[in-house]
């Protein structure tokens, strides 16, 4: 009977130590969606409005309609500013083309040894590339135009993809169905969160397997315009990358920043600027701040 009491007292004391335990428990009031940094014992979790001010501040009143979007790829976090905007793509667009070209090569409806025959009609005389320079019947197998397309952003090469091998009505329906809702490529139009949807589908290896990814990274990360999200973040920071610029004042650029364990998407999209030049000079300075407060 005395041991019998005895488990009891002690069964009531338990309870009451573990309600005490739960009362003093301090809930934290920041989301869960934040990135987190261990700092000795504490964990600092970052806050989007933070990084949202610093990016307004940096940008000021030098561009007046514009999108950045930046979103961490180990966690929850996101910062965007006005990143379901559509903007005239210019370049960008050449992504999905690629991203598609290796979805389907994995099903066997690409062959990226085709061999694919210049004409006269197919040169795209503006713009950057160097096949336009080519003489009609020159031939390039579709491996080395998906180079061309993304390392040299050729406009011919994206044009002989984009009608030869897959067409833009089919490249249109798959990315539609990865939920890339207000890219068009009949009209060359996208939006940041469709850029960081692609990009991340490629980066995590869900476009193709683990050598097809590590090539179209490759094609991302050596290219002929290193002048924007690259050229300020630390020489060992690599960036896979895709500019573009339009006309109509269109200076873009969308990747993913990888530096050690630390992984996000960035995309800064901006269009009517009055200085390209000055707009590229910007998005640099800006992708140091986003940088800076990422790593």
């Amino acid at each position: 009977m005395r041991v019998y009491i005895l488990l009891l007292v002690l069964a009531v004391a338990l309870g009451a130590y573990v309600v005490e335990a739960k009362s003093n428990t301090t809930v934290s009031p920041v989301s869960d969606g934040a990135v987190t940094k261990v700092l000795g014992i504490f964990t600092v979790k970052k806050d989007p409005g933070v990084l949202k001010k610093q990016v307004a501040n940096a940008i000021g009143d030098s561009w007046k309609n514009y999108s950045v979007l930046v979103s961490d790829l180990n966690s929850g976090f996101s910062m965007g500013i006005n990143e379901h905007e559509v903007f005239s793509a210019a370049s960008v667009n050449k992504l999905p083309i690629m991203a598609v070209l290796y979805d389907q090569s994995q099903h066997g409806a690409v062959n990226f040894d085709q061999i694919i025959t210049l004409q006269a009609v197919d040169i795209q005389d503006y713009g950057t590339g160097s096949i336009r320079y080519d003489p009609p019947g020159s031939t390039y197998s579709v491996k080395t135009l998906v180079r061309l397309m993304m390392q040299k952003s050729d406009n011919t090469a994206a044009f002989l993809l984009g009608n030869y091998v897959v067409d833009l009505a089919n490249i249109q329906s798959i990315i539609n169905s990865w939920g890339m809702t207000q890219t068009d490529m009949i009209n060359n139009q996208t939006s940041n969160a469709d850029m960081e949807l692609l990009l991340s589908k490629i980066v995590r290896g869900n476009v193709a397997n683990p050598s097809a990814t590590s090539e179209m990274l490759g094609f991302m990360h050596d290219s002929d315009f290193e002048d924007r999200l690259p050229v300020l973040v630390p020489k060992d920071a690599v960036v896979y990358h895709k500019v573009g610029s339009g006309e109509t004042g269109e200076v873009h650029d969308v990747g993913v920043v990888v530096h050690g364990n630390t992984r996000y998407y960035v995309g800064i999209l901006t269009t009517n600027v009055p200085d390209p030049d000055a707009a590229a000079k910007l998005i640099a300075r800006v992708s140091k701040v986003i940088y800076d407060f990422m790593d």
